[in-house]
């Protein structure tokens, strides 16, 4: 690599700087800055790795020495090679592996193995009306890239939900320093009450599994210096069934009735919501005989066939591998009125207008028959009874008016007025009556007097 490699603008320049003062008679320090772009790098096993360092300072030099050390942790600094101005001394025992090209201090190490993995030093001394230098250090590490990663499921053959586990499991032939993500639709699987994972995220363990779990999975595996994902898998799991229903393509439904026009053949298909998909049993109930007539998720039922007019139907659906089943009942009606005909009836009242007038009705009866209970008919007698004057409740005493005894039998309540003097009355004459029947005293009870009406009417019939 020639001199113009070494001398390539840094992207990014991070600048330590330090500075020491070896003459302090000088009574100032002649700036010396060294800045390397990162105190980080990342290197590839058996490729070349270049480590870019920059310095410059404002005094006159006149030698310039550039200094590499190799550290690990624990161990002393081992010397790499240095140069005067423009004479390169290596270490002879790395001569071949590091290079420089002074004046420039960047280090190119190839090729780059794992024992090259630790800190490198960079030191810069400049001489000239004194010695000033400054040092920078570059931690180095080295990978082998992540090579594509494979997901296995335990068990392949899946698990039933509720009651199976399921363990995906990431596996990666090449690379180092391994970091394990799982993702479900492209996003991140984190742990909850069914998702665990193992040490490392290396496995993703699901217990129990759910129709929830269901899901595009994959495996991303990153390391500093790559990253891979593997395919998408789609676990198998068992479930069902879920959400059972019966639709037509003809007819009216409302609710779980279907209305059909006499002579039209009607389609009824049933599905539901499982894996591996439903069998399913179509079941008539006729004068409480339950039969089964077909098997599939289709029902051709013809109207003129149909012996009564109206008809109970099941549909069963059952998953074989779940050991689940699900069933939904339905009913035919046949009718002649004609199909618009009735759903222009019900666009017309609706069912939830029905509903509203047959409250209303029952309230406002229940209301009635408070009212009735509070305020019956005897209370508003009594109150006509205690209205009336005096002299007139004397006369309806005096003369019953009845034609028929029987009409004077029931339940009575006895009246009494007092005086208006307040002096009590004594019994006095009798009021005769024209048919000679003796008088009766005008405090006589309602009772006495109705006592002696079947008898008068006894003594003179019309």
């Amino acid at each position: 690599m020639g001199q113009d490699a070494f001398m390539e603008p840094f992207s990014s320049t991070v600048g330590v700087f330090q500075c020491k003062i070896y003459l302090l008679l000088l009574g100032a320090c002649s700036g010396l800055k060294v800045a390397v772009p990162s105190h980080t790098v990342h290197g590839i096993r058996g490729q070349a790795l270049y480590l870019p360092v920059h310095y410059g300072f404002h005094t006159l030099a006149s030698d310039i020495q550039i200094i590499w050390l190799f550290e690990r942790p624990h161990m002393m600094p081992k010397y790499l090679l240095g140069s005067v101005n423009k004479s390169v001394v290596p270490d002879l025992e790395y001569q071949h592996k590091f290079t420089m090209m002074p004046p420039n201090a960047s280090l190119l190490i190839n090729p780059l193995q794992f024992a090259d993995e630790g800190n490198y030093i960079v030191k810069v001394n400049i001489q000239g009306n004194g010695t000033v230098s400054a040092s920078q250090k570059i931690q180095v590490t080295v990978d082998d890239p992540v090579t594509k990663p494979v997901v296995q499921t335990q068990p392949s053959s899946g698990a039933v939900e509720y009651v199976g586990n399921m363990t995906l499991t990431c596996l990666v032939e090449g690379g180092t320093r391994l970091v394990y993500q799982w993702l479900k639709n492209g996003r991140p699987v984190h742990t909850s009450s069914t998702n665990s994972f193992s040490l490392q995220n290396s496995s993703l363990h699901i217990v129990p599994v759910t129709k929830e779990d269901i899901g595009n999975y994959s495996c991303l595996v990153k390391n500093p210096i790559s990253e891979m994902e593997s395919d998408i898998i789609m676990p198998t799991i068992y479930y069902g069934p879920y959400g059972l229903q019966v639709n037509s393509d003809k007819g009216l439904k409302v609710g779980e009735v279907f209305t059909v026009d006499i002579g039209e053949a009607i389609l009824f298909d049933c599905s539901a919501d499982s894996y591996p998909p439903n069998t399913y049993s179509w079941i008539r109930r006729t004068d409480n005989v339950t039969y089964v007539i077909k098997h599939g998720p289709r029902l051709e039922v013809a109207s003129e066939k149909i012996a009564q007019k109206t008809t109970d139907y099941v549909c069963c659906a059952y998953n074989n591998v779940t050991g689940r089943r699900d069933e939904t009942h339905f009913t035919i009606i046949i009718t002649s009125v004609g199909i618009e005909k009735l759903a222009q009836k019900g666009k017309s009242l609706s069912p939830l207008a029905s509903i509203t007038g047959i409250s209303l009705f029952l309230i406002i009866s229940m209301c009635l028959l408070l009212l009735w209970k509070k305020y019956q008919p005897y209370k508003v007698i009594k109150q006509k009874l205690e209205g009336r004057p005096e002299t007139e409740y004397r006369k309806a005493q005096t003369f019953s008016g009845h034609e028929d005894a029987l009409d004077d039998f029931g339940i009575y309540e006895f009246v009494a007025f007092p005086d208006a003097s307040g002096v009590p009355r004594m019994p006095t004459r009798s009021v005769p009556t024209s048919d000679g029947v003796p008088g009766q005293d005008l405090h006589s009870t309602i009772y006495e007097v109705i006592q002696h009406i079947p008898a008068q009417q006894q003594d003179h019939p019309e």
